[in-house]
């Protein structure tokens, strides 16, 4: 496992790479990115901000999802996947903070993961990007993998990897490490052939120096 010098550098490294990175779901409120967060599950960002424009206009508000006609809300999210069970959630989330929350998307962990359809990841996307609050960090798949590749966890569940990294990592930086190495895992750092030639990781990372 990496030692706490290791892990700044790695910090360090990540921050000359990428210092703009940001969420890649395009929104401009919290009850967006939450859609458009929900909506991402199994499906590529690219794919939902083509979608989310058309259904922002339709449903600007969670009282308008919560009415919303389940056949119509489905044909609007269709190309994302699990359209059905995606409509469902968000529908259910919808009721929810119209019953429970006034209508507005909570900014508090514990309250955020009442929400169907909304998991921990979810909820830390939200928290993160939205209202800059650290109570977790996102782990998606690239994440998982890249963490992995960078001997920051060995864990395979998404839970125990989050577990590892905020062990590891100050809760000052949890925010930006995932945008950051999310950024980098649709670069660079590939499932199937990461680019390690020019990657500034390369002499710090395990699995580079491995495959070398």
């Amino acid at each position: 496992m990496r030692s706490p010098a290791d892990v700044r550098k790695v910090l360090r490294r990540l921050a000359k790479m990428f210092p703009e990175a940001t969420c890649a779901l395009h929104h401009s409120n919290a009850l967006e990115l939450l859609v458009a967060t929900i909506l991402s599950a199994q499906c590529t960002d690219e794919r939902v901000n083509m979608v989310t424009p058309a259904l922002f206009a339709r449903y600007p508000a969670a009282k308008d999802y919560a009415e919303s006609d389940a056949a119509e809300l489905e044909a609007l999210i269709r190309s994302t996947g699990f359209f059905r069970n995606k409509a469902k959630s968000i529908r259910g989330m919808a009721r929810m903070l119209v019953d429970r929350f006034g209508g507005e998307v909570p900014d508090r962990m514990e309250e955020l993961v009442t929400l169907p359809g909304v998991a921990r990841k979810t909820a830390s996307v939200v928290l993160g990007t939205w209202f800059g609050r650290a109570e977790g960090i996102v782990v998606d798949t690239h994440v998982a993998r890249i963490a992995k590749r960078l001997g920051l966890t060995a864990k395979d569940d998404p839970g125990k990897i989050e577990a590892d990294l905020m062990a590891r990592i100050p809760k000052k930086e949890w925010i930006d490490f995932s945008h950051r190495v999310i950024w980098h895992g649709r670069g660079l750092c590939k499932a199937r052939k990461p680019d390690c030639a020019p990657c500034a990781l390369r002499d710090i990372c395990p699995s580079a120096r491995a495959a070398e």
